[in-house]
């Protein structure tokens, strides 16, 4: 497949692109700073400002899936992490729409997966007030998408601590539950089986126009 990856050198985007390209994929990575991307085979980077949504659409034209792995920087302030966010995104879909771009999956967060039914983590009294900044944006993900049908999306949610750790290639899915482990009440995953799960999305959807969880 031919996949383009906005925000292909972070915390998740990484993973998600090593994948990709593990499994064969052409994938080319849009960015601000393509030297931060070594060189591999299968895999194009392209400077450009995602907020140029003209620009993106050109770069993403005749790809079969978009990844939306983008997310502001952490040193902003909450609001502004949301604004920025809010940009991104709302320049990434009418990219999309503009490429006729087939599909678009986005790494989601764990703070709008609830843990009760209509209750979100992040409103409940045990989500650490640290990662406000960080549930909020990527929320704004979820909510722009919800919007759209246009173009068929999907948005992965994963577990509370999504980790550095080994890659087992296993995983459960829930559609908005919070992904627990029953036998102790952890909700963890290793961030390299995220990029299975999302890969393996990507590879063959089962979900449309929706959210869904991950965790171990």
């Amino acid at each position: 497949m031919k996949i383009a990856i906005i925000g292909a050198t972070g915390y998740v985007g990484a993973p998600i692109l090593g994948e990709a390209l593990s499994r064969g994929h052409t994938v080319r990575a849009l960015m601000r700073d393509k030297k931060k991307l070594p060189p591999a085979e299968n895999l194009e980077a392209v400077e450009i400002d995602i907020t140029d949504s003209e620009a993106l659409a050109k770069a993403i034209a005749g790809y079969d899936v978009v990844v939306h792995a983008y997310a502001p920087p952490r040193s902003l302030s909450v609001a502004d992490r949301i604004a920025q966010q809010t940009r991104g995104t709302e320049s990434i879909i009418r990219a999309v729409k503009r490429a006729g771009t087939p599909r678009l999956v986005a790494v989601g967060g764990a703070g709008t997966a609830e843990v009760a039914p209509g209750v979100p983590l992040m409103e409940s009294y045990f989500f650490p007030p640290q990662y406000e900044g960080g549930a909020k944006s990527t929320a704004v993900v979820k909510d722009l998408l919800k919007r759209e049908n246009e173009f068929d999306w999907v948005f992965i949610s994963p577990p509370n601590f999504l980790e550095e750790g080994p890659r087992t290639g296993k995983y459960r899915t829930g559609k908005d539950n919070l992904i627990v482990d029953l036998s102790n009440g952890s909700s963890h995953m290793s961030v390299a089986d995220y990029a299975v799960a999302f890969v393996d999305e990507i590879e063959k959807p089962r979900h449309f126009r929706e959210r869904f969880t991950v965790g171990t």
